[in-house]
């Protein structure tokens, strides 16, 4: 399978192409040239298998035999997923009231970015060896947008990134969102009773997001043929439900802090792969958005593009106040704790069956314990629960670089990689000896 920017100007790549470049040359992010279409057999055969199953067949579908062979995938993703707690690695919890949470923090960081790196650090590793090959992996996690910038600018630097064998691998990297595909699929699939419907049965699949991975996956899965109907989530950092709502795709003066702090992000760069998407895969029309967007941090989607979105898609902005209701609710009613992201998603399950209103069958993504959380379970007025191996952190050495406000963060993490590039050279050279 080729891939293309979503700005049509780089050449087109395969997925190791897509997976070693994060952003593309051009600015944009990699798409599929062409998407596939699943049929109700195929959906038929899928409703069986195990989440590391529909990742298999997922990333059968995207990659390609000729480039990776099915028995190798397959015991890269059983290696992937290894290390995980649950045996399913992802959980369904059916609890009352009709809500339905999929769990997918059972890897070691007790966050849903396990089930994609892990999977992701296994496609390097495999390239790699056949490219008897070194790479520095720059991975950005958390809330910062301040710091995103700086990735992208050194990015750009195509003399600096060739000199460190560099990659990105936050959040816009494609075989992160490919992985996170499956969730919808096993969210479907955990959530029908039965395929023999005509047409097939609509589950209702609620994202938490920030950076609209999820969303974008989700998008992608639906246009593939899985029958979902999106529902996206926010805190008070609402530029997507804005956008959702209203076409307003612009930055808010500041980032506001909330107690869903994963999601305090004010650009979500993976709407990029939904506006291509949406306007029938047209570059022209989505670098135009995405470089005015650049430039003047504020766009209004055209209205045809608009109405499409907001037919796909239905959003919601969720406060503090009612994520910690929602927690509370959650506990009451289940004896069981949510983490303030996933009680954004589980905020509108409440306000759905509150009102009455009829519903097909719905899930919720949880995309991390609690445990990480316990400050917000406290606000909850609730009592964490720490697992053993989060509480043995506390006696393990830390190592950080503190990056204050007003510093140059670009020249920080130059400086850094650089570094981690000599100890490299210093290492290999030894071992070479």
């Amino acid at each position: 399978m080729w891939y293309v920017s979503t700005r049509g100007v780089a050449p087109r790549v395969n997925f190791e192409g897509a997976l070693f470049s994060g952003y593309a040359p051009d600015g944009g992010l990699f798409m599929p040239e062409e998407l596939p279409q699943l049929d109700r057999g195929t959906l038929c055969q899928w409703s069986t298998l195990s989440y590391p199953g529909l990742v298999k067949e997922l990333c059968a579908l995207f990659i390609g035999s000729e480039l990776l062979p099915k028995d190798e995938l397959n015991d890269l993703i059983d290696r992937a997923f290894s290390r995980f707690r649950h045996r399913e690695v992802v959980h369904l919890s059916r609890l009352r009231n009709g809500l339905n949470v999929l769990e997918l923090w059972h890897g070691v960081t007790y966050a849903f970015k396990d089930l994609s790196l892990s999977c992701t650090t296994q496609f390097l590793q495999y390239f790699l060896e056949k490219r008897e090959k070194h790479v520095t992996v720059v991975v950005v996690e958390g809330n910062s947008d301040e710091l995103d910038e700086p990735i992208k600018t050194v990015f750009a630097d195509v003399a600096f990134v060739k000199k460190h064998n560099l990659m990105s691998l936050n959040s816009i990297n494609w075989s992160r969102v490919l992985v996170q595909m499956a969730h919808h699929f096993f969210a479907y699939f955990q959530c029908t009773p039965s395929l023999d419907t005509h047409p097939l049965p609509l589950v209702e699949v609620v994202v938490p997001t920030g950076a609209a991975g999820n969303l974008a996956a989700g998008y992608i899965a639906q246009k593939i043929g899985l029958p979902i109907r999106l529902v996206v989530a926010v805190n008070r950092n609402d530029i997507i439900h804005r956008t959702v709502q209203q076409g307003d795709f612009s930055l808010s003066e500041a980032v506001k802090s909330t107690l869903a702090s994963a999601m305090d992000i004010q650009v979500p760069y993976n709407m990029e792969r939904v506006f291509w998407l949406l306007s029938g895969s047209d570059s022209q029309v989505t670098r135009a958005l995405m470089e005015q967007f650049e430039r003047t941090q504020s766009v209004n989607l055209p209205k045809e593009l608009h109405s499409k979105l907001s037919e796909a898609v239905t959003s919601v902005s969720v406060s503090d106040e009612a994520i910690t209701q929602t927690m509370g609710r959650c506990w009451d009613e289940n004896q069981y704790l949510l983490c303030p992201h996933s009680a954004v998603a589980v905020n509108y399950h409440y306000q759905q069956i509150d009102r009455q209103q009829p519903s097909t069958p719905r899930c919720c993504l949880a995309p991390a314990s609690a445990a990480k959380f316990p400050e917000a379970v406290l606000a909850a007025g609730l009592t964490p629960e720490t697992p053993a191996e989060i509480v043995a952190l506390e006696h393990k050495e830390t190592r950080c670089t503190l990056m204050r406000r007003g510093d140059n963060w670009m020249l920080m993490l130059r400086d850094t990689i650089e570094d981690l590039s000599r100890q490299w050279r210093s290492h290999a050279l030894n071992t070479s000896q």
